[in-house]
């Protein structure tokens, strides 16, 4: 018997692992083929972020991805590993909002008002997953979204609306309430509590950086090796063993992640048969209870850091929370005349804001999820804590890491502006000509058309083989007049598919004018270049590129307004690296 296996790699966004077997004494060859759909894998927010930023990543936002994405999801909340479901869920409420808004012109034709589609479905998403309509369009605008103005900021409320409203009738939790850890402690906290609101949120800094640096270290190291890279479903099936062998016997952490919340919340005045307030009415004996609340910690830090980032539909906020819940109930224990409960609560906030880094819209998912508006404050002093903690020891949050790790470009405008302005303080001031690629690229990116925006197509196959020939993957191609003035745009992609229907339907003659803007065509070319002066500050060309949503940008000359050159997104994202 001999075994062969064949790693495909395909441009749709599929991968293939080929399992051929054949038996050598019969002769016969038997293929099975099985499909990892590598779309629907993972949180999807770090690809939803990059989308949103303008850039497109094939198939994301599919009705297949989104069916698959939706039936794994279910499966790998109920295995009690250490994932969540709301990383899932925006992906699915962001493919609907896209293949909804598709088939209204308005947003298929506009690829701006389209991204804003998308900015609106994710608070969908979240407000679903948490029962947290408002905390969801704050989600959308601080951790997704790079552009969203006043027009979005409604449209979202109104969506996560309709959505909280549709799951509170739908009432998947048998409670009848929009509240997901709903408590009540009936006390209050005084001024020296603020030092322990401090300390978690100390501790939940050091969690959230040290797990943003493990994670991507075992995804460069452990995740590299040629069997687990082949072999998604073997690290699956690694990470379910490992994950029932640490948390089964620990009686804290044996349930799924959302179920583990409500029972580190329980607030023991009010509950008299349950185990953990049990457990901590015991005056002697209790030190089972704390090694379960420390073990139970340290456990759910290291299945968060092997866990995220496999091959399977996953979130990780309800792991976050969970671990910060268990410490934060371990520190409540040393704090007399309070609910240990409360440091639950606040500690989950902590450690979520570690590995996150999200703020406003991370207070108010917790007054959300437990409806106690009196603990802001101490969610307020522990998030910025945390933040402040995690941003010393790991610069990027979860989902920036993420991005760099599956290599999707992402283009930050506030970041990009401030990256540019210290150089700017160290140098001289940069100016848009400096992102000028070579002559001999310029003239590679020109395509010259008559007044009518007219060209022959033997000059138009040359191009597209002069591109080839330069190893240019994703060429675009500047229409420019007699004058020297930038008329149009058009993607390599859409030059070749012109080229293609011309030869197959022999419009023209061979060596022919084909008009690029004629009836058959005018869809495929932008006749209305987005143009940036080449004396302009870089600093425009990062707005224009981060709220505009294009492409790229045609650079003319101050003077003259003629082609200077294009410069991509990508283009723009690579000169702001070599400023490092």
């Amino acid at each position: 018997m001999t075994t062969k296996k064949q790693l495909v790699v395909k441009q749709a966004g599929l991968e293939d692992l080929d399992h051929t077997s054949g038996n050598q004494s019969s002769g016969e060859q038997k293929d099975v083929v099985v499909k990892t759909m590598y779309m629907a894998t993972g949180s999807g927010i770090p690809e939803i972020k990059s989308v949103l930023s303008g850039f497109d990543i094939p198939h994301l936002l599919s009705l297949k991805v989104m069916v698959v994405k939706s039936v794994g999801a279910v499966f790998a909340v109920a295995t009690a590993m250490c994932l969540g479901k709301e990383g899932p869920f925006v992906h699915i409420s962001t493919c609907i909002g896209y293949l909804t808004a598709k088939f209204l012109p308005q947003y298929a034709n506009n690829a701006m008002r389209m991204r804003e589609m998308l900015s609106i479905a994710c608070s969908a998403g979240l407000s679903v997953a948490f029962g947290a309509p408002i905390g969801g369009v704050l989600f959308s605008y601080e951790e997704i979204s790079t552009y969203f103005p006043r027009r979005v900021l409604w449209r979202a409320f109104l969506c996560s609306l309709v959505a909280a409203v549709v799951l509170k009738e739908l009432n998947p939790t048998g409670t009848g309430k929009l509240v997901l850890f709903e408590t009540n402690y009936g006390v209050d906290y005084d001024v020296k509590h603020y030092l322990v609101f401090i300390f978690l949120g100390i501790c939940g800094g050091v969690f959230g950086g040290v797990f943003c640096y493990a994670n991507f270290l075992w995804s460069k190291t452990f995740r590299q090796i040629p069997w687990v890279k082949k072999s998604p479903v073997f690290e699956v099936c690694i990470v379910v063993l490992v994950t029932a062998l640490l948390q089964y016997p620990n009686p804290l952490i044996r349930e799924t992640g959302d179920k583990v919340m409500e029972q580190l919340l329980v607030d023991c005045n009010n509950v008299e048969e349950d185990w953990i307030c049990a457990e901590e009415a015991k005056v002697h004996g209790k030190s089972t209870y704390y090694v379960w609340l420390v073990s139970g910690t340290l456990a759910k830090l290291v299945l968060t850091i092997i866990t995220f980032g496999c091959k399977v539909p996953s979130g990780v906020i309800i792991p976050a929370l969970d671990a910060g819940a268990l410490f934060g109930r371990m520190i409540g224990q040393l704090v007399p005349d309070i609910s240990p409960g409360i440091f639950a609560m606040v500690g989950s906030a902590a450690f979520l804001a570690g590995v996150c880094r999200m703020t406003v819209s991370l207070t108010v998912i917790m007054f959300e999820l437990t409806g106690e508006v009196n603990y802001i404050p101490p969610f307020m002093v522990a998030i910025l804590t945390a933040k402040w903690v995690a941003d010393f020891i790991s610069a990027d949050g979860v989902y920036d890491l993420a991005q760099h790790l599956v290599g999707h470009p992402f283009l930050d405008a506030e970041q990009a502006i401030e990256k540019l302005r210290d150089h700017n303080r160290e140098r001289r001031a940069l100016l848009v000509e400096a992102l000028l690629p070579t002559a001999q690229m310029v003239d590679t990116q020109t395509l010259r058309v008559t007044a009518d925006r007219q060209v022959e197509m033997s000059y138009i196959r040359s191009k597209l083989a002069d591109a080839r020939n330069h190893q240019i993957l994703e060429p675009g191609f500047a229409m420019v007049n007699e004058n020297g003035i930038c008329c149009g745009y058009i993607s390599g992609d859409d030059l070749r598919t012109i080229a293609v229907s011309v030869d197959k339907d022999a419009m023209v003659e061979q060596g022919g004018i084909v008009n690029l803007v004629g009836e058959d065509f005018s869809h495929l070319a932008d006749t209305s270049p987005v143009c940036l002066s080449a004396k302009a500050p870089v600093e425009h060309a990062a707005e224009m590129f981060s709220k505009l949503g294009v492409g790229y940008i045609a650079v003319v000359a101050e003077d003259s307004s003629k082609f200077a050159g294009l410069v991509t997104r990508k283009d723009f994202l690579r000169f702001l690296d070599s400023l490092e």
